[in-house]
């Protein structure tokens, strides 16, 4: 069995992608810019000499929650593009450091399935990554619907972060909490529109992978598979069952009981190591590796979730 530390939820934006971005109107840019996640040579020395101290192989790199999802197709397209063609630069410079998830412009499908399969076959994408939401619309609507069979059809990863947008509730952003609350919300709604739709077993090939531990999901199977009579009963699943088919990053900021309810919800087998660097840096950054194996699961457990799960999903176990 192969063994390779991947940390699935890590983030690197450069300042030409966050500058055409915001001359296209993102506002909110600022709070990706000069926290060393960029390109620079300084920035990827100080991210590889952090990544040794934990003993992280690979990172896999996204750009979210700053996606190309923009109202101009031409816009969207371009800029996805530039953000995979950097992407696959990165890999090709440091294989054996970066991997990536790819930009895709949504919500223009046939345009994302375009570059879906570009990164897949050409630029060594591991995958492609969306936000929580796409402008507004639910990752259920079923305008995707040709880009989740794609994925199905490749036995691919769709990684889905959140979009930073307080689940567009008022009392979220308005209250200082858009990304301390707001974030696992988001991460959960979208989840459940997923599951409610039946995403997950009509497209069983397409894997998944949800961050933050899936936000509220690991609290949530039994109350969920209890409400589905009375409020969602055209439902294909039981959610309980329907959790177990995704998969879900470690990223919980050393929260060790809610990594423990985890795995008891879900299945070891289903938790991948993420660190969302360079948001948990420095000591943080180490720590959200080392409470894994701090946290009290069984030592076969930490050891599926740090080194096995993640190449296993991703691909990358080798023959």
């Amino acid at each position: 069995m192969t063994h390779l530390r991947i940390d699935v939820h890590a983030h690197l934006w450069t300042t030409g992608y966050l500058d055409r971005l915001e001359r296209l109107g993102k506002a909110d840019t600022g709070t990706q810019r000069g926290i060393g996640a960029d390109a620079t040579e300084a920035d990827l020395d100080r991210r590889f000499a952090l990544m040794d101290r934990a003993g992280i192989d690979l990172q896999v790199l996204s750009v979210a929650p700053q996606s190309p999802h923009l109202i101009g197709e031409p816009d969207a397209v371009a800029l996805a593009g530039a953000a995979n063609e950097s992407y696959a630069e990165l890999v090709a410079r440091f294989p054996r450091r970066f991997r990536a998830f790819a930009a895709l412009p949504l919500p223009h499908v046939d345009a994302a399935l375009r570059e879906a399969v570009q990164a897949l076959d050409d630029l060594g994408a591991v995958g492609v990554g969306v936000t929580t939401t796409v402008l507004g619309r639910t990752l259920a609507d079923p305008l995707f619907a040709p880009l989740y069979e794609e994925l199905d059809r490749r036995c691919a990863v769709l990684y889905v972060h959140p979009a930073g947008e307080g689940a567009a509730s008022p009392l979220i952003t308005e209250h200082g909490m858009t990304w301390m609350v707001g974030a696992p919300v988001e991460d959960t709604v979208a989840l459940m529109h997923l599951i409610l739709a039946g995403i997950p077993v009509r497209y069983p090939r397409m894997r998944i992978l949800a961050s933050h531990l899936g936000g509220a999901l690991p609290m949530l199977p039994p109350r969920l598979d209890d409400h589905l009579a009375f409020e969602s009963p055209e439902t294909p699943e039981l959610p309980s069952v329907a959790v177990g088919r995704l998969w879900y990053d470690t990223v919980s900021h050393v929260h060790s009981p809610a990594l423990v309810a985890a795995a008891a919800s879900f299945g070891a087998d289903r938790l991948v190591l993420g660190t969302d660097f360079p948001y948990e840096d420095g000591e943080v950054f180490l720590r959200a590796v080392d409470y894994i194996a701090d946290s009290g699961l069984a030592p076969e457990e930490v050891s599926m979730i740090l080194d096995t799960n993640a190449a296993d999903l991703l691909g990358l176990s080798g023959p």
